[in-house]
This record gives C-alpha cells, structure tokens and sequence, in this order.
C-alpha cells in the first residue's frame, strides 16, 4: 500500500475521511468505545498493509466498512460464545449523582436499545448499523454487503420491525 510520502498522505486522507463512520459503525456492534477503538485501529493496519491497489475512494471506503464490520461480528460472536453477552448495566447498582434521574433513565435507555439491537438477527442488525449509526445511503450499503439495494431497504424495513415490537415503548426516557 505505501510506496512513498505520497502514499501516506493517501492513507491520511482516507482514514481522516473514513474513520469517523467506522468508529459509530463498530461502536454500535460491539457496544464499547475500546474495542471499537481497536477494530478500527486493526482495519487501518491491514489497509496498511494489504497491497491492494483500489481504482477510487469510495472502493476504499467501501472496503474498510466491509472488514470494519465483520471484525465487529467476528468479536460479537466470540463474545456471545464465551458467555459475556450478558447486559452489565442490568446488575449494577446505580448512583444518583450529578447526572441526577435523567441519565439514569437515558442509561437505561441505552441498555434496553442495545439488548434490542442484539436480539435482531445478524443480517439485519449490520443493514441498520451501518445505516443509522454510519450514516451510510442504501446504495453504499449494497456496495458494502454485496447485495441488491433492494435487499437493503427490505433487511432495514425488517430490522426497524423487529426493534419496534422488542422494545416496550413505556420502558424508553426521551430526554
């Protein structure tokens, strides 16, 4: 991949543009900025080092989000398998202090989104990922996934379902 000096004010380029959409996009699979910060960090490294050679930005782009997220699931995955996909905020005990019942609430929130989110199938969750938390267009998101941009909108449509009838709207804060 980097042959020179310009090469590597290519690889700034990209990962300046492309990062900030991984970040969320990873974020929101694995559900914890660390990790999220190394599975960027490992997708950069193998950009890095991969040789390859795309004809445009967005064949960059495209392939990056691609290797972001299947990290992201390969890690799930591990995760569900060794037994740590138990929800943390559920045993924790809970102070009021200065960010008083609002963040309780809004913490909560976040803990009964997420446990959504990890219920909707695989296939789906990473369409609703990738388009509403990386803020991605249907048609990035064929080319990501290698699939029709029609399949996208029916596997988002399904997934927006599927978290509309897990979530018990009474249990959700608005702030």
């Amino acid at each position: 991949m980097v042959d020179g000096a310009d090469d590597i004010t290519q690889f700034n380029k990209i990962y300046e543009q492309v990062f900030p959409v991984l970040i969320k996009v990873v974020y929101h699979i694995v559900g914890s900025m660390d990790v999220a910060e190394d599975i960027c960090q490992e997708t950069f490294i193998r950009f890095y080092k991969s040789g390859v050679r795309f004809s445009s930005d967005n064949d960059k782009r495209y392939w990056l989000i691609r290797v972001a997220k299947n990290l992201s699931f390969n890690f799930y995955k591990r995760r569900e398998r060794e037994g740590r996909a138990v929800v943390k905020l559920g045993n924790e005990s809970r102070t009021f202090d200065d960010g008083g019942i609002d963040a309780v609430f809004k913490d909560e929130t976040e803990r009964i989104v997420r446990h959504a989110l990890d219920a909707v199938p695989a296939k789906l969750r990473s369409v609703l990922i990738l388009k509403e938390y990386g803020g991605l267009t249907y048609r990035e998101i064929a080319k990501i996934l290698h699939i029709s941009e029609n399949n996208v909108k029916i596997r988002a449509f399904r997934a927006r379902n599927i978290l509309e009838n897990m979530i018990d709207k009474e249990d959700v804060y608005v702030l």
